[in-house]
């Protein structure tokens, strides 16, 4: 039986640069500061799995969601690239919010919408379309193995590479994310184009 590894590593990349937990871990260390080691990993374990279960739920039923809407695959990929570009040069021009309170950051912001907002779930419904469920939810697991990992070890990571390192980090991942937008935009409107030739 044929696996596409090569979608996969596509899948997994485009999902890793849109969740950034690289760029998220000098936030997540900011917001959680004064925090006891307890206390950041009690607010770190709430914004994973919140991640994840948000995650998970659009990437299985997003398919359900676009057909109960009457929406085709073309017009997501262009309405979510649209989006996913707006998204980049916001973050680009005015950078990350920091929220001045550190109680419940897990949930809100890091949960949700820095790890997982609109611009992950829009690339994983748009991955489902591109590459298949199958593809979709092992990129979305690895991503928050990567995740999990990265966020546990935060402390370590910052100590040793340096928040200002992963700052410029952040901010190539964000050029990554436009180049990821247009794509997506490109790719729906060949198909809009397409599908009135052969009409």
């Amino acid at each position: 039986m044929y696996f596409d590894w090569y979608g996969l590593l596509q899948a997994s990349i485009a999902l890793f640069v849109i969740i950034d937990p690289i760029g998220n871990l000098p936030i997540f260390m900011g917001i959680t500061e004064g925090l006891s080691e307890k206390e950041r990993l009690n607010q770190f374990n709430q914004a994973i799995v919140l991640a994840l279960a948000l995650l998970a739920l659009f990437t299985v039923f997003g398919s359900l969601i676009l057909n109960l809407f009457h929406i085709s695959l073309r017009d997501f990929k262009i309405a979510g690239g649209v989006l996913l570009l707006a998204i980049a040069i916001n973050l680009m021009l005015k950078g990350q919010h920091r929220p001045e309170s550190a109680e419940d950051v897990g949930i809100m912001p890091l949960g949700c919408p820095l790890l997982v907002g609109p611009g992950a779930i829009t690339t994983a419904m748009v991955l489902i379309g591109a590459f298949g469920l199958t593809v979709t939810s092992i990129a979305v697991a690895i991503n928050f193995i990567l995740a999990y990992f990265i966020l546990y070890f935060g402390e370590v990571f910052y100590e040793h590479i340096g928040g200002q390192f992963l700052k410029a980090v952040s901010r190539v991942m964000v050029i990554i994310i436009a180049a990821i937008a247009v794509k997506f935009i490109c790719d729906g409107i060949i198909e809009l184009v397409l599908s009135f030739t052969v009409g």
